[in-house]
């Protein structure tokens, strides 16, 4: 049995709070000229075999009502009076504008997060940053998509679309750049928009968008990696806890967490975290630990919290709530590692098994692989993205990144995947990336972001003056205790219970 570092016995109490950054809604205020009278039409012909997805959108389940309508609604800053705010429908999807006076004729989209089991309500968030947005001058968008769950095709499709009738809506000049931005699936839509497989079938459907910068936060930007990274730990889950999977979907998964639960630690109920584990419990630790992004400081901190988070995906039958037809989960490339180090990220077409030690060979010989069904998330016709867009780190413009180094629901390892994507295609000068010390999902101090967009314009402007970042491929570089530090504004240590970065010790 290997050892655990001192570190590993740190815990943070997180509850479903952590998703809170990705799900949150921007708030709003006093009318402007919202659309009246929307009633969604019933399609009812949706074809048999559809996905679960086409259904919810043909019957229905997306409409919007006089209540959300005014929901949409916003008011202006303090401060900023003189902006104008647009708020209404288009093409079934909320959207909010704002224009300050001093507009500098750029218009940056913000791209919301992943909403799911939220029933009919569609909802529109406020950039983060909306402030500094209007001091400099830039005018911004929000869409709410058409629809929920994890749909990024509609969320770029409808981004894409409120960029290219902003002048309609606003009766102002079209815009002389865009640039766009999002949290979490958000991050998703905003690198999905800019890969240049994308643009292309956009372009055929008129919905390109020709954007000079982005910056997701706290993004999925391995794209359907995502979900193979929640299938493996599931099915390490099961294995190491003594009932492992035979066949994915799992069968009796309440019954196989309980067994994970009862085997794995000393008492799930009273302490999910690392100093309550026992057994195989630290193999499992270990693991965890390098599907996410290897050793690094704030991980041992966002554990046990995130337990429930991850176990609730366990019963996924691989279509993402239906937005696929067929099951996509793929853990065959995956390496689980507990002893070696993870030197490369988990790449589906690049797998890296190297250096594996006899143990991990018995083990990852031991967990039960989900194949995914052909095509499931393939090409699609003329004009049609992929039901879940992919990323494949080809764009051609600047991206800034930001990421939380302790989340565990969409892990650090997305940024590393990213990272070797761009590599791989041959632009790693384009992506500049930057760790943020928390634990907690899309959870970023004002002056983080500020001061990323900052960077970032400035960037666009002089592209040969690339701005700093971090290093999320070395992994000796991310296991240093100090990683994270230079870019971290804010102190966490009495929100979080994270030592600043001054003060970080290990502890005896």
């Amino acid at each position: 049995m290997i050892a655990l570092k001192r570190t590993a016995y740190l815990s943070v109490a997180i509850s479903t709070i952590v998703l809170t950054g990705c799900l949150s809604g921007g708030g709003g205020g006093g009318s402007d000229d919202a659309d009246a009278g929307f009633v969604c039409e019933t399609q009812g012909d949706t074809a048999d075999g559809a996905r679960e997805q086409q259904f919810r959108i043909d019957n229905c389940d997306f409409r919007i009502t006089d209540e959300d309508l005014k929901a949409a609604e916003f008011s202006s800053l303090a401060g900023y009076e003189s902006a104008t705010q647009r708020s209404g429908v288009l093409n079934d999807a909320l959207y909010r504008i704002e224009v300050p006076e001093n507009w500098n004729g750029q218009l940056v989209m913000w791209a919301h997060g992943f909403r799911g089991g939220e029933g009919t309500s569609l909802t529109v968030d406020n950039p983060p940053n909306r402030e500094q947005l209007l001091e400099l001058g830039y005018a911004w968008a929000a869409s709410s998509y058409r629809a929920n769950y994890y749909d990024v095709k509609v969320g770029v499709e409808d981004t894409n679309r409120l960029a290219l009738n902003f002048s309609d809506i606003t009766g102002l000049a079209e815009p002389t750049k865009f640039l766009i931005a999002g949290y979490s699936m958000g991050g998703h839509v905003t690198g999905a928009a800019i890969e240049p497989e994308n643009r292309q079938v956009l372009a055929e459907a008129d919905l390109d968008v020709n954007y000079s910068a982005a910056m997701p936060m706290c993004g999925v930007m391995g794209d359907t990696t995502l979900f193979d990274y929640f299938g493996a730990y599931n099915l390490a889950l099961f294995e190491l806890g003594g009932d492992g999977a035979d066949i994915f979907p799992a069968d009796d998964v309440a019954t196989k967490l309980a067994t994970a639960r009862s085997n794995l630690w000393i008492d799930y109920d009273a302490n999910p975290n690392a100093n309550g584990l026992q057994g195989s419990g630290f193999v499992l630790y270990q693991i965890l630990q390098n599907l996410s992004g290897g050793e690094r400081p704030v991980y041992p901190f966002g554990f046990g919290g995130y337990q429930e988070t991850l176990q609730d995906l366990a019963d996924s039958d691989g279509t993402i709530d239906g937005i696929l037809t067929d099951q996509g989960v793929d853990t065959s490339y995956i390496t689980y590692r507990f002893e070696s180090d993870q030197l490369q990220p988990n790449l589906p077409e690049t797998p890296y098994s190297a250096g594996q030690t006899q143990q991990e060979l018995f083990v990852n010989a031991s967990i039960y692989r989900a194949v995914p069904e052909p095509d499931a998330n393939g090409p699609r016709g003329i004009g049609e993205l992929r039901w879940i867009p992919k990323i494949n780190g080809e764009f051609t413009i600047p991206v800034l990144t930001l990421h939380n180094l302790g989340d565990l629901f969409v892990p650090f390892s997305m940024q590393q995947i990213y990272r070797q994507r761009a590599i791989n295609n041959g632009n790693p000068n384009l992506l500049v990336q930057r760790a943020i010390r928390s634990v907690v999902h899309c959870e970023f101090t004002t002056a983080e972001v500020e001061e990323a967009f900052t960077d970032l314009v400035a960037w666009e402007q002089n592209i040969a003056a690339i701005p700093a970042g971090d290093d999320v491929l070395d992994a000796a570089a991310v296991a240093e205790d100090d990683f994270g530090c230079a870019f971290t504004r804010g102190d966490r240590l009495v929100m979080q219970g994270l030592p600043t970065c001054a003060s970080f010790q290990v502890p005896l």
